[in-house]
């Protein structure tokens, strides 16, 4: 058996999002995956976004920065963009 917490928090400025983060990197780097590689998954994760969400139009976040727990380790996994061809 496992403990899981899921936060999601929006915040109105860059500083305290960033502080936030800074303890977030700290705590995910305890936690560990479940089952990896495996269809039944449950992977330690933390992003990092910018929300567009309280704009007119909305558009979707756009992912800054991510942590994942894989092996043990805590890994930074790489931002891929699309692209328009």
């Amino acid at each position: 058996m496992r403990y899981r917490v899921r936060i999601d928090a929006a915040f109105p400025n860059q500083s305290d999002a960033d502080a936030f983060m800074v303890q977030a990197k700290t705590f995910i780097a305890k936690a560990n995956s479940i089952n990896e590689d495996k269809d039944n998954a449950e992977i330690s994760f933390v992003d990092y976004e910018k929300c567009f969400h309280d704009e007119t139009p909305t558009k979707p976040c756009e992912r800054i920065e991510r942590k994942e727990v894989k092996e043990g380790k805590v890994v930074d996994i790489k931002i891929v963009k699309a692209i328009e061809l």
